[in-house]
């Protein structure tokens, strides 16, 4: 077992016996591509703690090297080599890496093997001894995603900066972004101004557990706010930096009502009078089939192209409610003519509208495992979620020739509660369910039915951190962490290096990083 306690634990560790000790005096150099962005990174992080310049220089003069053989190279699902090796010997750190992403991931890692005071924010008086090691590391999975429901609850930019920096030290690369729902609309669209001026804000909001509590509460507290297309821009920036992709959903055709209650016409005619919800559960508007409604879609889609440059869109098209379209004569009257049989062949049809969108504009179409429904094009992608359906969706989409993540709702979904059942009374209220730490640690995303050709098509997994019982930042980083750190091992970690014990010991010195950056992280495991 090795005294170097990271969090994903890497490929390979050989300790050296040696060490050394950063200084006033020490200095960072780079060569190759985009090794300067990853050097002014590392002194970014380095600075803050230490209280030391770090200047950077071009070559590999510096005590810190970092060097990079080429610009990434990106495969058909937009994922590039991650590889990299760390050594520190001699009083020189060198990170080695293929490419800008690989060097970030070092950084992560080198940050690790510093005392744990390197994370606080302001200068600490700390020898900074560093462990000689010689680490080679590699994921095991393409797709690592967190995802981040800002919309049930609003958090500002500098929130969702920090939920992406703490994914970062995690080497998570894909930040799921959920910015549309029932309840608010979250993202300035600049031809609909009417969806944040109106939409972007609830009266109110339910208070208490929506199922349990009855008659409903309500706190009569207006609630919401929205991102700008320049706030957007400003958070890709900081997440690419990191080596982060930002994936935006817009939850269509069901989740709309925020949307229908500020064009009344994109809906079908059966609330005239709707309002942003202001409790949680499943609206039942969704949006009609005109080609009018769908051309509304694709403006949104359009003016998202602009914002992020993410290969994949998120069009969520889970839940969808298709009660308004079995009732409403002019959506029969579309499905007659369009030759569709059953609401579920209209979706399909609309979702392939969608996609034909996302690929003339060189973007795919992912969507929670609904979509499957009614048939799906093969270039679109598949989240699979319903955890309480088995895997029976992740074989479905996987053996119909479709790229999956698995995003188990039984394992990965972080709103749940974090103790056994009985102990649920001592927490804060959350949505239901246990999520505990060993059951996202023992989660294998390789399904045992899962033939070599399937497994091709998993490209990795995802937390979900869904906000209807989260009301504050610190209520966010209680429920994703160290659930999240676990999440991180089994998608990183090779499958074989995966110990439970193990990774308790290495977290109970995580644990102190993420208490030097003032993370109220969940501590009863």
């Amino acid at each position: 077992m090795s005294s170097i306690k990271i969090i994903p634990q890497p490929s390979s560790i050989t300790e050296t016996g040696s060490q050394f000790v950063i200084t006033k005096d020490f200095s960072i150099s780079y060569s190759g591509d985009s090794a300067d962005k990853a050097a002014t990174l590392l002194q970014k992080y380095l600075r803050p703690a230490t209280g030391f310049e770090f200047p950077i220089t071009e070559g590999e003069s510096g005590n810190i090297v970092i060097k990079t053989t080429s610009a990434p190279v990106y495969d058909e699902a937009n994922f590039t080599n991650e590889a990299y090796s760390l050594s520190t010997n001699d009083g020189k750190i060198v990170i080695e890496a293929q490419n800008y992403v690989g060097a970030i991931r070092a950084i992560q890692t080198l940050r690790q093997i510093l005392p744990p005071e390197i994370y606080s924010p302001s200068q600490q008086n700390v020898e900074w001894i560093v462990p000689g090691v010689v680490i080679n590391d590699a994921p095991s999975y393409r797709w690592r995603g967190l995802h981040f429901d800002t919309v049930r609850h609003f958090f500002t930019i500098d929130e969702v900066k920090r939920f992406i920096e703490l994914a970062a030290q995690h080497k998570f690369n894909m930040f799921h972004w959920h910015i549309t729902d029932d309840q608010g609309w979250r993202i300035e669209i600049k031809k609909y101004p009417r969806l944040t001026e109106f939409g972007a804000w609830r009266e109110k909001t339910i208070i208490g557990h929506e199922h349990r509590d009855r008659p409903r509460k309500y706190d009569n507290i207006p609630h919401g706010g929205f991102y700008t297309q320049e706030q957007i821009r400003e958070v890709v920036a900081f997440a690419a930096e990191r080596a982060i992709t930002v994936m935006p959903e817009i939850d269509m055709p069901g989740h709309m009502s925020a949307a229908i209650a500020c064009y009344p016409e994109l809906g079908n005619g059966f609330n005239q009078n709707l309002k942003v919800r202001c409790h949680w559960h499943i609206a039942q508007e969704i949006l009609n089939m005109e080609e009018s409604t769908v051309q509304f879609c694709k403006d949104v889609w359009t003016e998202l192209f602009d914002l992020f440059p993410s290969k994949f869109f998120h069009i969520g098209g889970d839940e969808a409610p298709r009660y308004e379209w079995f009732e409403s004569d002019r959506i029969q009257e579309l499905m007659a003519e369009r030759g569709l049989k059953t609401e579920e062949e209209l979706q399909a049809w609309f979702t392939r509208q969608i996609n034909a969108h996302f690929r003339a504009n060189g973007r795919r179409l992912i969507g929670w495992d609904e979509i499957l429904e009614g048939g799906l094009e093969k270039t679109s992608a598949v989240m699979s979620w319903r955890g309480w359906r088995g895997a029976e969706d992740l074989l479905a989409a996987t053996r119909a020739g479709h790229d999956v993540v698995v995003s188990n709702s039984n394992h990965f979904y972080f709103d749940y509660y974090q103790v056994p059942e009985g102990e649920t009374y001592k927490e804060p209220l959350a949505i239901g369910g246990y999520t505990t730490l060993d059951r996202v640690y023992s989660f294998d995303i390789a399904h045992p039915d899962l033939s070599e050709e399937d497994l091709a098509h998993v490209l990795g997994g995802q937390g979900q951190v869904w906000t209807e019982y989260i009301g504050t930042f610190s209520l966010v980083e209680y429920m994703t962490y160290p659930r999240a750190c676990a999440l991180s091992e089994v998608l990183w970690t090779n499958k074989e290096q995966k110990n439970y014990e193990d990774f308790l010991n290495r977290l109970s010195g995580h644990i102190k990083r993420l208490d030097a950056q003032g993370v109220n992280a969940f501590k009863k495991a």
